[in-house]
């Protein structure tokens, strides 16, 4: 309905009479649902107003549904193990849509900084890729990941200029030999 009707953050959403009619819902199912959306932070309401969507990227919708969902190890490791093979598949449509000037860009980039964040390396690979629904899967996964509390490695400059170097070779296999060296997996180097 909110893709229906277009709305988006700040639009106020219909009133529970009028979602009730539309979703053919009784207005105690409505009004449970709406109080449980509110409760998650995606919708607020005004006294006298009604009630609207919120800008809920910045929440901590995954950090509370993470307390919840992440209680056992099997679960953790699923995390860890699905944001690897997503960024192994962005590596892959980066390959394809790579060129120099992309290179430059990211190259640039590293130089810059003093310390490198894992997170904006992978963005801007992200946006070569350039797969909006892988890239909001790994967002998701990576506000999992972040909820885990691990401790963060440090990854030197090399291992992602490594990565660039094979991506600039446009070779797969170097590719995620060099992705499974910045993630310390041993997996794929004892397979290959």
């Amino acid at each position: 309905m909110i893709t229906i009707d277009g709305l988006i953050a700040g639009d106020k959403i219909p009133s529970e009479r009028e979602l009730s009619e539309r979703l053919n819902f009784g207005r105690s199912s409505v009004r449970e649902a709406l109080r449980a959306l509110e409760l998650l932070g995606l919708i607020e309401t005004r006294r006298g107003e009604g009630t609207f969507i919120r800008d809920f990227q910045g929440n901590h919708l995954v950090q509370l549904l993470s307390t919840f969902i992440l209680q056992d190890e099997k679960a953790k490791r699923d995390v860890l193990e699905t944001r690897n093979y997503i960024e192994m598949d962005l590596l892959r449509l980066a390959l394809l849509k790579i060129d120099d000037q992309h290179l430059v860009n990211v190259i640039d980039w590293l130089n810059q900084e003093d310390s490198i964040q894992d997170d904006e390396f992978f963005y801007r690979i992200i946006e070569i890729a350039d797969n909006h629904l892988l890239s909001r899967i790994w967002s998701i996964l990576k506000d999992y990941y972040d909820s885990l509390e691990l401790v963060k490695m440090t990854i030197h400059r090399e291992k992602y200029l490594a990565l660039l170097d094979a991506l600039a070779e446009k070779n797969e296999l170097k590719t995620l030999s060099a992705y499974y060296n910045l993630r310390n997996l041993s997996v794929f180097n004892d397979k290959y």
